[in-house]
């Protein structure tokens, strides 16, 4: 019994060490970047030097990192509740009527997360252009909101699969009338999947650089005025704006992931 378990494990050891190397080439870049936020130089070497928030205190007495993040909060502000308000109702029509082409529908939908960001942002550039609408914050809005619904539609839908709708059956032949139902029946149910794709609407909004770079006007994002800021070389100032990215960001997916695994059980 022992020598098969040796066996067993000396066979998955090739998987093991894959997988290793797979998450060091995935994450040892992004501690190296923490790190060098803290670099009291302004050279990329090791070993690191004066240890300090200087970099960070240098971010946030830049006006117009200010303004492009404050930018990223209105586009999120705005995308978050737009992909909520199309997208809840449409899982919703997917699950419950009897649409023609419904299966074909719900495969459109995921289109936008298939197809690389710069074909969405080109596409959409091009109809707002030929409808004369000037580029700004909201046409950005726009693309994030047809980049990220898909996230929105999917969760919602998948959670609406699972739920008994004998349950909705009782509520009202007990009295309820719908609005009461789904109040306390159905949008508790479907809550967790809600919070956990609006979430990760937020996360991917937040670091969204190629439909950006195709619709927004004169006013930047955070990833776009990173971008600019990368055209003088990597400096700790990017470190310390992508370390606060990258907190903000796995914040947001932890709460999200929690959110949608505690929907499944």
């Amino acid at each position: 019994m022992r020598g098969l378990l040796a066996r067993r494990s000396l066979a998955r050891l090739p998987l093991h060490a894959s997988v290793g190397l797979i998450v060091v080439f995935m994450y040892v870049p992004m501690v190296m970047l923490v790190l060098f936020s803290f670099n009291g130089s302004k050279l990329l070497l090791f070993p690191l030097a004066d240890l300090s928030w200087k970099w960070y205190a240098v971010l946030f007495a830049d006006h117009e990192l200010q303004r492009s993040i404050w930018n990223s909060v209105i586009v999120i502000v705005a995308v978050v509740p737009m992909t909520l308000a199309v997208g809840v109702p449409l899982a919703f029509a997917l699950d419950r009527y009897r649409i023609p082409g419904a299966a074909f529908i719900e495969q459109l939908t995921l289109v936008p997360l298939i197809v690389p960001g710069l074909i969405t942002g080109l596409a959409i550039l091009i109809v707002v252009k030929r409808m004369g609408i000037p580029l700004s914050l909201w046409t950005v809005v726009l693309g994030h909101s047809v980049g990220w619904l898909p996230v929105v539609v999917s969760q919602v839908h998948a959670r609406l699969r699972r739920f008994d709708r004998r349950l909705e059956e009782a509520s009202l032949d007990l009295g309820a009338n719908p609005w009461q139902t789904f109040r306390r029946v159905t949008y508790p149910s479907i809550r967790n999947a809600i919070l956990g794709s609006s979430l990760l609407v937020m996360t991917l909004s937040l670091n969204e650089v190629a439909i950006t770079f195709f619709l927004t006007g004169k006013d930047n994002t955070m990833p776009m005025h990173i971008w600019s800021m990368l055209r003088h070389g990597i400096t700790p100032e990017i470190n310390a704006i992508a370390s606060l990215s990258i907190l903000i960001s796995a914040a947001a997916v932890v709460i999200a992931l929690r959110a949608l695994r505690s929907n499944e059980e």
